[in-house]
């Protein structure tokens, strides 16, 4: 299909019937797959064919929703349904409403699922696609399954089951042994569990599906530290993280790590425990920000049931004046009044989508201006892109904890991230106070800059305004004994210059700064002393007049040769 592909010889539906089945067909390579679903989608519309172009958004949503994009996921799940209405294709419109269901399994809207499962059952019922009423009991199951419906769970189980084997569809077979050993694993009958879950994983190889296979290898480590068999399920849990790492499966790189940290926990290996739940935390977050899918999942629902309560309303209206015009013209008038009040009622729609487009729009941009800085922020949304700036003079600020290393190693992660967001979470609010940019968080670091986003002058010393409020905070806590176990000691290091900003990225931005400046103000906190600012000579230089500084001397800083370093010990007493 490929080397056809290639020979560009194909028009029309075999054009579209062959970009179909590579996109379907491409499993090893996602972004290829989403490539011909994209090409699917243009070249049906330009030959307004609303079949291919519900194949073509399915195959999209598909492939983004293996690779963590739930958003961009729904969104093309809600156009195939969509086009399959135009299409009057019911099988493609079943597995639509199925495919939403899914993604709301995923981010726990049980309510959106269950009420798109019913509507895609319902559907694929009137259909001849056995195979997709068979996924669709199978998914709904599954959901029965998460909300610990387990009897439920089972029934649906066991209808997809004999209908994935009248049609001899072996991953259809899989999944629902797979699924049928989870099931059996929650009940604790843990050789009933095992049998079926291998029987899938076996089945699933041979496809090469490995997204399920990832998962199921997950439950079997579960299985077996239910059984004490602590290495087996570190084994286990070790080949799905494996398995998730080499075809980037964000999902089950973070539920895979998620169990490695539990089970390292389990053995008291803290460390190891840590540096799998940071990576769990890291996948987590990049899947789903389940809020904001959440707000625009809801969004979308009312949005799709209020356009089909207007069909419906439209559609009553035309039958009704089929029939009326017929018996007497004053019915006709009768049904003016009617579409009257129809178009009143579509014009408050319009309305209230526009207002809810609005409230998107705000969100979006207030989401946009917590990762950019403003004028950065401005600029992105102008012209897609943001070109690298040059700054002659920017104040950069680095702060880190006295021995962080060591004390993190005897905390949970859980108590870990919680210390650490304590406290940079009152670091965000002095920075935002004094109209500071923060850049970054490197483990227990801090890094900030002043003089990015206006003109004016005075930025090293609302950065020194911040330190020592960053300061006093810290001390503060340290005599707080409700908070004795989570103080520490902290560094300051300040210096002013020259800097290159810019964003890196393209699926997640990333606002930095590059430069020596950043490079010496590093230098000044490694060489800084507990509870003290330490600043550059560059820095003194400025603020001398307004603070008290106390010169240290010339210090050999790391790969830097030695260099004028000043403790800042207060304002000055006229100031």
């Amino acid at each position: 299909m490929k080397a056809i592909y290639h020979e560009d010889k194909l028009q029309g539906i075999e054009k579209l019937e062959l970009l179909e089945k590579l996109s379907f067909n491409e499993s090893k390579d996602l972004r290829l797959s989403l490539k011909y679903a994209e090409e699917l989608i243009a070249l049906s519309n330009l030959e307004d064919n609303y079949k291919s172009l519900t194949e073509g958004f399915i195959q999209k949503g598909n492939k983004n929703r293996i690779l963590g994009n739930l958003n961009i996921a729904l969104d093309a799940y809600f156009s195939s349904a969509e086009a399959a209405l135009r299409a009057d294709f019911i099988g493609g419109e079943g597995i639509a409403y199925m495919s939403i269901a899914d993604v709301y399994s995923e981010i726990g809207n049980t309510g959106n699922a269950e009420i798109y499962y019913n509507k895609a059952i319902s559907v694929l019922r009137k259909s001849d696609d056995t195979i997709a009423l068979a996924t669709t009991l199978l998914n709904a199951g599954d959901e029965a399954f998460n909300i610990k419906k387990y009897d439920e769970a089972l029934r649906y189980f066991e209808e997809s089951g004999l209908l994935f084997k009248l049609t001899n569809y072996p991953i259809g077979t899989a999944y629902n042994k797979g699924n049928i050993g989870m099931l059996y694993a929650e009940k604790g009958r843990d050789s009933l569990a095992a049998s079926n879950i291998n029987e899938a994983i076996v089945i699933l190889e041979e496809l090469e599906d490995y997204s399920p296979i990832a998962e199921y290898l997950t439950y079997m480590s579960d299985i077996y530290l239910n059984r004490d068999d602590w290495s087996t399920a570190l084994s286990y849990a070790q080949k799905s993280l494996d398995l998730a790492n080499k075809y980037g499966l964000k999902k089950q790189i973070s539920e895979s790590s998620l169990q490695l940290s539990q089970l390292y926990e389990k053995a008291g290996d803290l460390v190891s425990s840590y540096k799998h739940y940071k990576v769990h935390i890291v996948y987590r977050d990049s899947v789903k920000n389940l809020e904001a899918i959440e707000q625009m999942a809801d969004q979308r629902t009312n949005y799709e049931v209020s356009q089909k309560q207007i069909e419906v309303d439209l559609l009553d209206e035309r039958r009704k004046n089929q029939r009326n015009i017929l018996i007497a013209t004053a019915i006709a008038l009768f049904l003016i009044v009617l579409m009257a009040i129809g178009l009143f009622r579509r014009n408050k729609f319009i309305q209230r989508t526009k207002k809810i487009i609005e409230e998107e729009k705000e969100r979006s941009d207030s989401l946009l201006l917590n990762i950019l800085p403003e004028e950065t922020a401005a600029e992105l949304k102008k012209n897609g892109a943001v070109k690298a700036k040059k700054y002659d003079a920017v104040t950069v600020l680095f702060s880190d904890f006295k021995g962080f290393t060591s004390y993190s190693e005897n905390l949970s992660p859980e108590a870990l991230v919680e210390t650490v967001d304590f406290y940079f979470s009152k670091f965000d609010a002095i920075i935002e106070k004094h109209g500071l940019e923060k850049i970054k968080t490197i483990g227990d670091a801090y890094m900030c800059a002043g003089g990015l986003s206006n003109n004016a002058e005075d930025h090293a010393h609302r950065m020194l305004l911040a330190a020592f409020e960053i300061v006093a905070f810290v001390e503060e806590t340290k005599k707080d004994v409700t908070a004795i176990e989570l103080t520490f000691d902290i560094r300051i290091g300040i210096n002013t210059g020259p800097v290159v900003a810019g964003v890196v990225g393209t699926k997640k931005f990333a606002y930095d700064i590059w430069g020596d400046t950043v490079n010496v103000a590093s230098r000044m906190e490694s060489m800084s002393e507990p509870g003290r600012v330490n600043i550059s000579e560059h820095t003194y230089a400025i603020v001398k007049d307004t603070w008290v500084c106390e010169y240290r001397g010339e210090i050999e800083a790391k790969n830097k040769g030695a260099m004028k370093m000043y403790f800042v010990n207060g304002l000055s007493e006229n100031k």
